[in-house]
């Protein structure tokens, strides 16, 4: 992919939290330590249940000395961003933050293709960030072959031409970061039940070990610690007949994953470490699948 794209994400909402516990505020309740945002370097993180379990996933940028945006997922009718506002809200309790839906602010645009960070003027680090066209630019935090996300002010899109990326789709955008193995919220992490370093959120950045106690902090831990790890998440290519989302991969008789999302012929699938051995012959419906284990994947021994 030598030329640089660009696919605006409608389904992508920004919440502001500004005031001076905007930090402390966050640092309680997210996985990834909100004390190295700042101007220079943005996150990814995730918001968890007591018990441990995934409930949303989001990037988060320093918009000024006194706020922070986190890009969330939006949902059917905005209900997704909505569910994220309102526990946040509740969190809040008497912390001397603002929350402010500031959505409808701003255009969410990826920019992707080997070009794109040198289009933007990036280096090849994730998070790395900077001021453009009056919003923010930054390597995407999780890896920097998926490229950057900007956040834009409302109708400057044409900003995107000014740096010579060509327009493209979510589509286009989507089939570049399965194969990735990146997931996407809610569409491929099962709310409530998904663990997050089952989705690739140590490698990717999205959990610190060393910040101390957030919610759901304990199974993180304990998960790593104890190697509990033995499914994935991880890119899949698919021959014939496209199976529906949720259909299970079988290896011959006995059960090795299941389809998360599809797009084209690739998506992503939890897998079963165990079952995706060399000799490995894997089926969904009629169709026969293969998975690819990304260079920034870091497998058990056992299953390497």
């Amino acid at each position: 992919m030598s030329e640089t794209l660009y696919a605006p994400l409608p389904d992508r909402a920004v919440i502001r939290v500004s005031g001076p516990d905007r930090v402390s505020f966050l640092q309680g309740l997210v996985s990834n330590n909100i004390e190295k945002i700042t101007a220079d370097h943005s996150g990814y993180g995730a918001l968890l249940t007591p018990q441990g379990k995934f409930l949303f996933d989001f990037f988060v940028y320093q918009q000024d000395e006194d706020s922070l945006l986190i890009e969330c997922e939006r949902g059917e009718d905005g209900a997704r961003a909505a569910e994220l506002f309102k526990k946040l809200r509740m969190y809040k309790l008497r912390a001397k933050a603002e929350l402010t839906d500031v959505t409808e602010s701003y255009d969410v645009v990826a920019v992707f293709g080997d070009g794109a960070l040198a289009a933007l003027d990036l280096p090849d680090t994730p998070g790395a960030t900077a001021p453009f066209a009056d919003g923010i630019k930054a390597v995407d935090p999780r890896l920097s072959a998926m490229g950057a996300r900007v956040l834009l002010p409302k109708n400057e899109l044409a900003q995107m031409a000014a740096i010579g990326a060509t327009e493209s789709d979510e589509s286009t955008y989507h089939q570049h970061r399965v194969l990735l193995g990146l997931p996407n919220g809610s569409e491929e992490m099962e709310i409530d039940r998904a663990i997050l370093l089952e989705n690739g959120f140590e490698e990717l950045g999205g959990v610190d070990f060393k910040k101390g106690c957030y919610m759901g902090q304990e199974l993180t831990a304990r998960t790593k610690y104890r190697g509990l790890v033995r499914k994935r998440l991880l890119p899949i290519t698919i021959t014939g007949p496209a199976p529906e989302i949720g259909t299970l991969i079988m290896n011959g008789d006995k059960e090795a994953g299941t389809i998360r999302s599809i797009h084209g012929n690739a998506g992503l699938a939890l897998i079963r470490l165990e079952r995706i051995g060399d000799n490995a012959e894997l089926t969904a419906g009629d169709a026969k699948i293969s998975v690819k284990i990304p260079d920034w994947v870091k497998l058990p021994e056992t299953a390497a």
